[in-house]
């Protein structure tokens, strides 16, 4: 059965339970019904021989107002006292010979079944009124014989009582061959709607397999649409997800290829180029091609480390949030950023605040702008690093007295390798300011800078505190510290 489809094996199961539960629902009505009018016949024939006894006993002849004379007498008025109910009937035996039977409106008939006869002379002697059960091959029955002798008679006279049994259960049996029919209907009804039910309910496994296959290494976005929020529903946004994040890993990894490709083919093609072309025997030539084979392989570093950073930031643990005390970490990141380059540094105010920041992290972004404002601006220019809680959102900023960025730089420099018009390729990977965005996304903010040529630039992280709240983890504590800024 593994190898059938679930949907089938579903139903099967279903349409066994349903026809197990008929049929022990069933068997059991039936024999409780059968043993009841066991029961019934039984009382009818044992009330019907205790009346006769009392008719013989206490009773007199009609005719004659005097005890019972013979037993032929006393049969003859106890059948025509006895009311039959339609499957039973009577017979009265003496010397082997029928006696007394019934009127002939009575549709049972002793007298006719001979095997029913030889085996009630069989009983002879009899010493007791026990009931019993009477196979022939005309049918069953439950018989009791009364033996009867008077005064005036020389043998007994045997009185039958009896009933037909198959007779008498034949309306049982009608009605429970009604109840197989309907049971049979029922099963057929049930297998229909759980073939439908099943298939609906399974609806949601069949579009996951078929979006599945459906699913390329050139497509990858389809999703499956979700009804239900049972478990069904619940499997299908779990795949949902899962396909996300396969989309994601996937197109991480395709974007890391082309930066690749496309990044490192250049300083491969220089070094390439100048260690053919360089003259071994011209020591200034060596040592210029060395420099520069170091330099653009320093650069080729610096690459693939950020985009190593880049494609880690896909991943779930890329941050680690923590209670951090922005006072404290603005100090810290102004601290090594005066060690970038020649520069006269500012601290402006500190934001007074506990927040659940990846402190590691914003390090790497706001030193990242330190960075830059060091590289676009002249030795001695003013730089400027602060943070500060503005409406609902933390805000850390550098401000440089550079050479600016035009207002159609400012729209792509934030793009994987794009550089403004006054950045020159050897000067970085062209991914910093990228990998700023992404830490300031992750944390639920953004960057914003404001600009313009020959007048200095300002990159602002802000970051919602609302979005900050829901990285906190259990057992952190966040909170904003009187004073609010210094």
């Amino acid at each position: 059965m593994r190898r059938w489809a679930v949907r089938t094996r579903v139903l099967l199961f279903m349409v066994f339970l349903t026809v197990l539960t008929l049929v022990l629902a069933g068997a059991a009505a039936y024999l409780l019904q059968r043993v009841e009018h066991y029961r019934t016949m039984d009382d009818a024939l044992a009330r019907t021989v205790t009346e006769f006894i009392q008719l013989g006993e206490d009773g007199n002849d009609p005719e004659t107002g005097e005890p019972w004379s013979t037993a032929d007498r006393l049969i003859q008025v106890g059948m025509q006292r006895t009311l039959l109910a339609e499957h039973e009937s009577m017979l009265a035996l003496r010397d082997g010979t029928v006696r007394w039977t019934p009127n002939e409106q009575q549709p049972v008939r002793l007298e006719e079944d001979p095997e029913f006869v030889d085996w009630v002379l069989d009983q002879e002697p009899i010493t007791e009124h026990r009931i019993h059960t009477v196979q022939t091959a005309a049918s069953t029955y439950r018989a009791v014989v009364v033996p009867v002798m008077m005064a005036e008679d020389d043998s007994p006279t045997l009185f039958v009582l009896a009933v037909d049994v198959e007779a008498g259960m034949a309306a049982l049996n009608r009605t429970f061959l009604t109840y197989t029919a309907v049971g049979l209907g029922a099963v057929a009804v049930t297998g229909f709607l759980g073939w439908l039910m099943v298939g609906r309910l399974l609806e949601p496994i069949r579009r996951l397999r078929q979006t599945v296959r459906s699913i390329t290494e050139t497509d990858i976005s389809r999703r499956i649409d979700v009804h239900s929020r049972d478990d069904l529903g619940e499997l299908t946004v779990t795949v949902n997800e899962m396909l996300d994040r396969l989309e994601t890993a996937v197109t991480s990894q395709r974007r890391l290829l082309d930066d690749v490709g496309h990044e490192l083919r250049t300083p491969i093609t220089i070094v390439r180029g100048h260690l053919e072309l360089v003259d071994p025997e011209d020591p200034s030539e060596v040592i210029a091609t060395r420099d520069l084979a170091v330099d653009e392989l320093d650069r080729m570093s610096r690459l693939v480390e950020d985009l190593v950073t880049l494609a880690k930031s896909d991943q779930i643990d890329f941050l680690t949030p923590a209670a951090t005390d922005v006072d404290l970490l603005t100090d810290q990141v102004f601290e090594k950023a005066v060690q970038l380059g020649d520069r006269t540094w500012l601290r402006d105010v500190r934001a007074q605040a506990v927040l659940p920041l990846d402190a590691q992290r914003i390090t790497q972004a706001w030193l990242q702008l330190a960075h830059n404002a060091v590289k676009f601006s002249a030795p001695g220019a003013e730089i400027s690093l602060g943070s500060a809680l503005r409406g609902d959102a933390l805000h850390l900023w550098v401000r440089d007295a550079g050479a600016g960025i035009s207002p159609e730089d400012q729209e792509k420099i934030f793009l994987r390798f794009a550089r403004g018009t006054n950045s020159s390729r050897a000067e970085g990977s062209g991914l910093g300011l990228t990998i700023v965005d992404t830490i300031a996304r992750l944390h639920g903010g953004q960057v914003h800078v404001e600009s313009a040529a020959g007048r200095g630039s300002t990159f602002t992280i802000v970051l919602p505190l609302q979005e900050l709240e829901a990285l906190d983890q259990p057992g952190q504590i966040t909170g904003i510290m009187p004073g609010g800024e210094r």
